[in-house]
């Protein structure tokens, strides 16, 4: 079962001709997450670990393997928290300067 349709399933499993929530969920769930946990390093990190799992054989009985279904969601979370990291300022909490400020110290 995609872990997708096991998220949506936790609020709730959509009755006959209702519409299934499962495939916004692919991009709203990590895009929300990403919003949620805005942080360049922790999204690298992230991504980092979807990437291996997605490229790594999943041998019976390897971590690769009993992490399978939630590759691509690890992968997905991870760059949108690191996008949203760019965007909030954020590396491990501590601000890096990408570009200059445009405040202004108010004249006393």
């Amino acid at each position: 079962m995609n872990i997708f349709q096991l998220i949506v399933d936790t609020y709730g499993t959509p009755n006959y001709k209702e519409f299934n929530p499962a495939v916004p969920a692919i991009v709203s769930f990590p895009f929300l997450f990403g919003v949620m946990f805005g942080d360049i390093m922790h999204g690298a990190l992230l991504a980092i670990v979807g990437m291996y799992l997605i490229m790594a054989k999943a041998e019976k009985g390897s971590l690769a393997h009993k992490l399978a279904p939630v590759k691509y969601l690890f992968f997905m979370m991870g760059l949108f928290s690191f996008y949203c990291g760019l965007i909030y300022n954020d590396f491990t909490s501590l601000p890096i300067m990408i570009s200059d400020t445009c405040w202004e110290e108010p004249a006393k």
